[in-house]
């Protein structure tokens, strides 16, 4: 891991925002500007970024020395998800340590080699993955993605503080399904709310990312195994995703952050 230079964890506060269809998309757009990316799917309950990806169910990541995994490659990027261990239908019936577990080792024990950011796309929620990822290694920032619904943006401001009070920088804010285009006509209309995304990243003094329609082809194109950034990269949606990836880039550069550091192992004893 200490070739990794940067973490990203994309997270929200609350399923069902478009988290992981922005981690990916995110990752390829970074891999297009020039950059060697990794992906992780931390959400052990539900991954879904085997699907998202175009890799088939029953491909296996290779082992080495009977103790490290090799990532499976996928449009570019090094790749690693709990559905690449399991069969689709096994439901993880984890407590949350079991869980936790599993992410430090799919982190530590796959030989990711030299890469300038891992994305990690984050499960749902402020829980024992997040304060896991957190003990294992130095995140560096984190970028949360929300819908401009009222609902949603409580569970963002949760999901910001949960991040800083573990000294994780955020990064900025991505706001999906933010305005619903008509394909007969045109009409544009906000059906989960206006300029949320906007009200939240100016309320903690971080950047809005980006700002992304609710469209029908993005949905498609991930569910086919082909997200948009590579499926239609000269596309107004690709165009934002990249957008969102450079004002990333601008985020690290301008904190300065260095390479990936493990946390000292802590103990305790009764001296």
């Amino acid at each position: 891991m200490n070739a990794i230079k940067h973490i990203i964890a994309v997270a929200s506060g609350k399923g069902g925002v478009g988290k992981s269809t922005t981690a990916v998309n995110l990752a390829l757009a970074l891999r297009a500007l020039g950059s060697r990316v990794g992906l992780l799917d931390a959400d052990i309950y539900g991954p879904s970024q085997q699907l998202m990806l175009g890799i088939a169910e029953g491909v296996r990541p290779e082992q080495q020395g009977g103790e490290y995994l090799l990532p499976l490659e996928a449009h570019g990027l090094k790749t690693m998800s709990m559905g690449y261990l399991v069969n689709e239908r096994t439901p993880m019936v984890w407590r949350g340590p079991m869980a936790g577990g599993a992410l430090a080792q799919m982190l530590e024990q796959t030989l990711w080699g030299e890469l300038d950011y891992l994305v990690i796309d984050m499960p749902p929620g402020t829980g024992d993955i997040q304060l896991t990822l957190t003990q294992k290694a130095s995140v560096s920032g984190a970028v949360i993605v929300t819908t401009p619904q009222d609902i949603a943006l409580l569970d963002a401001q949760k999901g910001i503080e949960m991040f800083r009070k573990v000294d994780v920088p955020i990064l900025g804010v991505v706001e999906n399904m933010a305005v619903h285009i008509c394909s007969q006509c045109g009409h544009q209309e906000h059906i989960f709310g206006e300029h949320g995304g906007e009200r939240i990243a100016r309320e903690y003094g971080v950047p809005l990312l980006a700002s992304l329609p609710l469209a029908l082809s993005i949905r498609e194109q991930t569910d086919g195994g082909r997200p948009t950034v590579v499926a239609e990269p000269d596309s107004p949606v690709a165009a934002l995703y990249m957008e969102a990836a450079r004002g990333l880039q601008a985020a690290l550069e301008a904190r300065g952050d260095g390479a990936v550091r493990q946390f000292p192992e802590i103990r305790i004893s009764d001296d």
